[in-house]
């Protein structure tokens, strides 16, 4: 229940101070929905739940934002981890084209969101590039632009004869507005400040340790004994699942990051798009509001409970330097502040939304995969329905069980 899943000095928690501190609980009370993780994708839960005139109470074991949230880049696209060909092996082409065209329209969830109300989270669309530096990879991304394109995807295709970029770019799928940035510490805060509006209830400091399902409700304990009653809980706790199910839902791996100094100019990037390549363990970049280059990648096998200093320092070492040659023109490339944290995926790239198989009071809002945050929106659309007794067929692409053979 207590492995460390995050380390280093994270960004985005550094740079903002705490806009809001919640209380933890003390007294025993009741509601409709207990959710339970109070990170991106809690906050995103209970603004949609809350928007449907669900009462709702989060719980958050630490500080708001503090966990998997507060090392998240937030570089958040429409595409899978994998290109379309190679998912093939794992789920039929036409659900992962649902899962990008799901994904553009949870884009526009965010779109609308900072519409209504306001922008106060460093949002900006971006347009995105899936590119190679090697040969052999040409056909394989020009397979993938054909897909895009052949199922309505606004994409064009780039060669090294048409680069705009300084880095050696054989092939690339760029597509428009195809993605967006935002910080998710504040993202996170904002969410959970429109939801406390509507009604929610969150409490932070404030474990879970215990779960008692009843027939017709559920009964959580928290660390200092006091209970909270409802007819469901929804895990939203990220990596971190064993005190509600034995289920292993996905491969973990440990992924670094390094956000640079604030740069002066960012030659040879045009439009400071979202940038990720197509090794089979992959990078990726994006910019900062104040002006900062965010890089990550370099991954290894997370092993529970050990935390190796040494490959860190390492792993950060070699973002840097990619850098610095992906980037030339662009001057003072230096590491500010260098962190690290579980990440996980699954054979088809898409995370887990809906209801335990074997209890229905229990559901699961896990964004797993690059797209996490993005799948957590659909959940909060789609899972809100589904308390309210309305099925989306979507949710079947993240069914629990997907993998279980039923």
């Amino acid at each position: 229940m207590n492995l460390q899943y995050v380390q280093g000095s994270a960004l985005f928690t550094n740079t903002n101070k705490v806009p809001k501190q919640y209380p933890y609980l003390t007294e025993n009370i009741t509601t409709d929905v207990i959710i339970i993780g109070g990170g991106i994708t809690g906050s995103i839960l209970a603004y949609y739940f809350t928007r449907q005139n669900i009462d709702c109470v989060l719980l958050e074991k630490n500080r708001i934002a503090f966990g998997s949230t507060s090392i998240t880049t937030t570089l958040l696209q429409y595409e899978l981890d994998s290109n379309l060909r190679d998912l093939e092996q794992y789920t039929p082409l036409e659900n992962s084209l649902k899962a990008y065209k799901l994904g553009l329209q949870a884009l526009l969830e965010i779109d609308t969101f900072i519409q209504d109300q306001g922008n106060n989270c460093d949002y900006e669309k971006k347009d995105t590039l899936l590119y190679t530096s090697k040969k052999e990879e040409i056909a394989a991304l020009e397979e993938e632009y054909n897909l895009r394109k052949a199922n309505g995807l606004d994409v064009q295709f780039l060669t090294a004869s048409n680069n705009p970029f300084s880095f050696d770019l054989k092939a690339g799928v760029y597509t428009i507005e195809g993605g967006a940035q935002l910080d998710p510490y504040k993202y996170t805060h904002q969410l959970m400040e429109v939801s406390s509006s509507l009604g929610l209830r969150a409490f932070e400091n404030t474990e879970v340790i215990k779960l008692n399902y009843l027939t017709d409700d559920v009964v959580v304990e928290t660390t200092y004994g006091h209970k909270v009653n409802g007819k469901i809980i929804i895990v939203a706790t990220g990596y971190n699942t064993q005190l509600f199910t034995p289920r292993n839902f996905g491969t973990k791996t440990t992924t670094f990051n390094i956000a640079t100094k604030p740069v002066n100019s960012f030659e040879g990037w045009p439009g400071r798009v979202l940038i990720r390549d197509n090794s089979s363990t992959y990078h990726y970049f994006r910019t900062t509001h104040d002006h900062r280059i965010l890089a990550g990648g370099e991954d290894v096998s997370f092993v529970p409970g050990i935390f190796d200093e040494a490959t860190a320092q390492e792993k950060y070492s070699l973002l840097e330097q990619r850098l610095k040659n992906m980037f030339p023109l662009i001057k003072g490339i230096e590491a500010d502040y260098k962190y690290c944290g579980a990440f996980a995926s699954t054979q088809d790239n898409l995370g887990f939304l809906g209801k335990d198989p074997h209890n229905d009071k229990l559901w699961y809002c896990l964004g797993y995969g690059a797209n996490g945050i993005l799948f957590a929106i659909l959940g909060g659309l789609m899972l809100s329905k589904l308390y309210l007794g309305s099925f989306d067929q979507n949710l079947k692409l993240f069914k629990v069980d997907r993998f279980d053979g039923n």
